[in-house]
């Protein structure tokens, strides 16, 4: 399970459990696997690994052990630093061989190892547990300081640095918490306070004990370490009854996490373990320079945990570093190369004595736009002589006009609104240049907004307002937000975070008024933009209450938004166009000398629009596709064919056929490994523009049941943040012809008009091609026919639809085209008629009293004449396949024979052509 998106690295998860003072234990560690030497495969400097079981106590003293798999990597020969390199949750010390050959090559003793739980290492997962995994810490470093690779400080003590990610993060803090022989620590994208983490607080004095339960993140963390559950024996004794999910937690942990997440929030039993398992609960002992990398797309541990590191480590006097970089658990662009060349040159500075630096104290990457192609956004650091947290160094206010508000919390919480989806970091990217997708509900929120900015507010940290909350119930959680809101009305939600508070007492005359500490990000308001705040009852990372609720909500200050006047950005980058240009240059003169200038031609145009064939809705050209799954055979293999407008075309093909590749391609979904697709004369790829042109219904199109069908097409299209002008609601409604059901709630709908309001929805902004899955599934007759009539009229204004249906008479029907496909090749494509009736089947009538005796007579004297293939006997009469034949020469020669012909002509449905065309058998 990986909790981030973009980076290898930071696909690592939450956690830690207890920091509780332990004695140093004995000495240990007994090589339980022997060793083994692997040299790397590229021309570098050759990277020896030494893999091996270490045996630990599984409490100090205990008498019971736990095994660790760890891998030991050095370069060359004699004594050099070490560096402890941990993995995060769900991963294992495979995920860290890469990083660890890198810093190996850079002059390190490297060791990695699986913590308890995880890869191959014994015992249960204890949330870095200070008397478990930070005990085990402990010993890697007893381990390390007999190691004659590693250089040592003082007899067992090695000059040695620890880092690592999440889960690794906080493993790399504690450890240096409680063991003093580590000199520098390098924590990434990990948590102060687990506790304050997991239960958010955005009210300003509050803790963990009053927040609000992450309960997606803590789910998906808590799913990852209970898969032990699923894949196979669990390592030691099972949960007690009544204990579900445990996998591979200690049981303490896990009845903990069965408590709050079924309470939905958090109890003093849990605060307590999960702030033991936490840097905060020894803030006093990080006395080493330490550099905090915190991600700006980060909802598990946002940049207020960094914030509190960073303070620790400098109120203990320890100089620190502080980054913030375009990442995180949900995802993001940045690539991991310049945090991970920082970190190096943080441990060659406190470990080595060398390198050119520590970097600047303080750094945030900044997006700025998108490039060129239209394809990453554009990241430009920007740095400061010393951090200034998340107050700033300076600050504008802003009034924020509105009325009290009255919002509801509905039955159970839902339907909720959405700020993130936890892990998905291409929401918070879109964010950061101006898309994203964030979700209010109607009812559900209340919003104030400044008045548009006199100049760009570039703002670095945590906002601040004060809002007054009155209730109809003791406690009220709202979920705040603070909207980049343009002169259009289009809003984006920076970083798609959001700041959960709970406000107790807030049923007391006049309610309560709280100081609202809004999430910190990094974030440029335009010139003319509006800051909008937006209190809302619900949200789907989090746990709302169950009861329904009535709040009633107001603005009670100007909101301060900090500043960061010292922060100066890097010049852009030089873009590669700079720089390639020149050995540009020189390839295209040895092109023009070799005399292969149509390549450079073909490569130039290759998704340059075509003129030619701006009006044609689809062409697809010599399209193939093999997935790394089945590499020895082709899922679409030189497909070729071309749409017209007006057309309703049919896709038909057994399984396997490769239909549905066929069609994911065309939507941009997947890559082709050879050919083009080519919509209005469009190059098809991911994110292409021309795809707006395009519709699409995939069977099983999920509505928000309480809503009605208006309603749920309004919001959908609302998510687009496209115009409403360009919805063309009126249309596509009346193709869809619902009537009065488009007023009433979806529940009550039935299946047939459910995929009527899911084509309508496809439908709508009108696009000029529309794609149809099997749009008939689940249909009765009588739906089937105004669905095929549905996809007609909307052919009729010159539109163009591709349907692919299992329904063959259907087909025949409503489509005027058909592309037949086996194999993953065409097997034919063209008109229906054509193809219907393009075979050599004759169906020659006989008169009534001419009985089945005597037909199958007649039938024997016709197969035995030259040109005929094969002659049936049916119900008053012969069905004969001609082969080299004439329909006219078989009558004749029938007659011949004595054969009483009533009637003659060609028999064929588009079964028997289908059935044909693919060899007999679907």
């Amino acid at each position: 399970m990986s909790f981030g998106g973009a980076w290898r690295r930071w696909r690592r998860g939450l956690t830690t459990r207890k920091v509780l003072a332990g004695s140093v234990a004995a000495v240990l560690l007994a090589g339980a696997a022997g060793t083994v030497a692997v040299a790397s495969g590229d021309d570098r400097a050759a990277v020896h690994q030494e893999d091996r079981f270490l045996e630990m106590p599984e409490t100090p003293g205990s008498a019971r052990k736990v095994s660790l798999d760890t891998s030991f990597f050095t370069t060359g020969t004699g004594a050099r630093p070490a560096i402890l390199l941990a993995h995060g949750f769900g991963g294992s010390k495979d995920g860290e061989r890469e990083r660890a050959q890198q810093l190996a090559r850079s002059g390190y003793a490297v060791l990695t190892w699986s913590a308890r739980g995880f890869g191959h290492s014994t015992g249960k997962i204890g949330l870095d547990a200070p008397d478990r995994e930070i005990e085990d810490v402990k010993h890697l470093v007893d381990w390390l300081a007999k190691r004659p690779e590693v250089q040592l400080d003082a007899p067992g003590d090695p000059k040695v640095g620890i880092t690592g990610a999440s889960y690794g993060g906080g493993a790399a803090l504690l450890g240096a918490a409680y063991d003093s022989r580590i000199d520098a620590v390098a924590s990434q994208i990990t948590w102060w306070n687990l506790a304050d983490a997991l239960f958010p607080q955005g009210v300003r004095g509050s803790g963990a004990a009053d927040g609000v339960f992450k309960k997606l993140w803590a789910g998906i963390f808590f799913t990852t370490g209970s898969a032990g559950d699923l894949t196979g024996p669990p390592r030691g004794p099972q949960p007690p009854d009544g204990q579900v999910g445990c996998g591979r937690f200690l049981d303490e942990l896990c009845a903990m996490y069965n408590r709050v997440a079924t309470a939905g929030h958090a109890d003093a039993e849990a605060v307590a373990v999960l702030e033991r398992s936490s840097p905060s609960s020894v803030a006093a002992r990080l006395k080493v320079p330490t550099l905090v990398v915190q991600g700006q797309q980060d909802s598990l541990f946002p940049l207020d945990q960094g914030d509190a590191i960073a303070k620790a480590v400098a109120a203990n006097g320890a100089p620190v570093g502080v980054d913030w970089f375009a990442g995180g658990h949900d995802g993001g662009t940045e690539t991991s190369a310049r945090v991970d060349t920082r970190i190096t040159g943080w441990f060659d500075h406190y470990l080595k004595g060398t390198g050119s630096g520590t970097g600047p104290a303080f750094r945030v990457t900044r997006t700025g736009g998108v490039d060129s192609t239209g394809f990453q956004a554009v990241l430009r650091g920007a740095s400061a002589d010393s951090y200034p947290g998340l107050a700033g160094t300076g600050s504008r206010t802003f009034e924020l006009t509105g009325r009290e508000q009255r919002i509801a919390n509905p039955p159970g919480g839902a339907p909720p609104n959405i700020s993130t989806l936890p892990g998905i970091g291409a929401l918070a990217q879109f964010a950061a240049i101006g898309g994203g997708v964030s979700l209010d509900f109607p009812g559900q929120y209340a919003s104030f907004d400044s008045e548009p900015l006199d100049s760009t507010l570039h703002l670095t940290g945590a906002p601040a307002v004060s809002v007054k909350v009155q209730a109809d119930r003791p406690d009220a959680v709202l979920f705040a937000k603070l909207y980049d809101l343009g002169p259009d009305g289009r809003q984006t939600l920076p970083q798609q975070l959001v700041a959960p508070l709970r406000v107790t007492g807030a049923d007391a005359p006049g309610g309560r008024t709280v100081e609202l500490a809004l999430p910190a990000v990094d974030h440029s308001f335009p010139a003319g933009h509006r800051l909008r705040l937006v209190l809302a009852a619900t949200d789907l990372a989090y746990a709302s209450p169950a009861q329904p609720a009535t709040y009633r909500v107001a603005v009670s200050s100007p909101l301060t938004a900090p500043t960061v006047a010292g922060l100066v950005t890097e010049a852009a980058p030089l873009p590669a166009r700079t720089w390639l240009l020149p050995l540009l240059a020189i390839g295209v003169a040895a092109v023009l000398l070799l005399g292969r200038r149509g390549l450079l031609r073909q490569r130039r145009q290759r998704h340059t629009p075509d003129p030619a064939l701006a009006e044609v809705p689809l062409q697809i050209t010599g399209l193939s596709k093999r997935y790394h799954v089945a590499s020895d055979r082709y899922a679409v293999q030189d497909l070729t064919f071309r749409v017209e407008q007006g057309q309703v075309l049919g896709l038909l093909g057994p399984n396997g056929a490769g239909k549905t590749t066929t069609l994911r391609m065309l939507m941009g979904l997947i890559r082709p490994d050879a050919g083009e697709i080519r919509i209005f004369g469009h190059a098809v790829r991911s994110g292409a523009p021309v795809l707006s042109r395009v519709g699409s219904f995939v069977e099983g199109a999920g509505f928000l049941p309480h809503l009605t069908g208006r309603a749920n097409l309004h919001l959908y299209w609302q998510a687009t943040g496209r115009p409403v002008a360009d919805a063309h609601f009126d249309q596509a409604l009346a193709i869809a012809d619902l009537g009065e059901a488009l007023d009433r709630a979806v529940r009550t709908y039935s299946q047939g008009m459910r995929q009527r309001l899911a084509i309508a929805q496809a439908m709508l902004g009108l696009p000029d091609l529309l794609i149809l899955d099997e749009p008939t599934n689940g249909l009765d007759p009588p739906q089937i026919r105004e669905m095929r009539e549905v996809m007609i009229r909307y052919a009729a204004a010159g539109r163009t639809v591709i349907v692919s249906s299992h329904l063959l008479s259907e087909v025949e029907q409503s489509c005027t085209h058909l592309v037949v496909m086996d194999h993953g090749r065409l097997v034919s494509a063209g008109a229906v008629a054509e193809i219907v009736g393009g075979g050599e089947l004759l169906l020659v009538g006989t008169p009534a009293g001419y009985g089945p005796d005597e037909r199958a007579v007649a039938a024997e004297k016709a197969a035995g004449l030259a040109g005929v293939g094969s002659v049936e006997v049916v119900e008053r009469g012969l069905l004969v396949r001609l082969d080299g034949m004439a329909a006219s020469q078989l009558v004749a020669e029938l007659v011949r024979l004595g054969v009483p012909v009533e009637s003659a002509g060609p028999h064929r449905r588009l079964e028997d052509a289908f059935l044909s065309l693919i060899g007999g058998s679907a």
